[in-house]
């Protein structure tokens, strides 16, 4: 496993769509594996091939049960809505306010090109459909209804904060 380098906004490959997979291969292995390690070094929640330079369907993503690899995922059901703050490892610093469905089904396939759906909530819904935009190329300013300043970015952190601690 090796980390890989996650493309900056303004790269051009960020806007581009990417190809369905067809090999289900030992290069497909170590890109999900480098996608792993790569978005675990950066702390994010998920990330999309086309952010370290591979035009190709495939995303990670933390849940609460571990990491999950999607290849050639799709968005078959949501429900539902949330609108919170949302950031991209593409655009370190950034946040925007984004509305998302506060459920999300992905279809997608495993490693090893078996299919399988699966259900994510709350950050994790959040998470699928923003990795699903990056295969499209879609990033989250596109869909954000406005950047947030700094200082309303400290003040939803510390709104979290205090709520955790109640």
């Amino acid at each position: 496993m090796a980390t890989r380098n996650i493309l900056k906004d303004g790269d051009p490959t960020l806007l581009k769509r990417s190809r369905e997979v067809v090999n289900f291969d030992n290069r497909l292995h170590e890109l999900l594996d480098d996608m792993a390690e790569t978005m675990h070094e950066a702390e994010g929640a998920g990330l999309a091939a086309p952010q370290v330079g591979v035009l190709r369907r495939v995303a990670v993503v933390a849940t609460p049960d571990g990491i999950v690899e999607l290849v050639n995922p799709e968005i078959i059901q949501t429900d539902g809505e949330q609108e919170g703050a949302e950031g991209c490892l593409s655009f370190p610093g950034l946040y925007g306010l984004v509305k998302r469905p506060e459920r999300a089904t992905v279809r997608a396939k495993d490693r090893h090109g078996k299919e399988f759906t699966l259900e994510g909530e709350g950050i994790v819904a959040r998470a699928f459909c923003h990795e699903i935009d990056h295969l499209d190329g879609i990033v989250f300013t596109e869909r954000a209804e406005r950047i947030l300043t700094p200082e309303e970015l400290q003040e939803m952190f510390e709104e979290r904060e205090d709520s955790s601690e109640e």
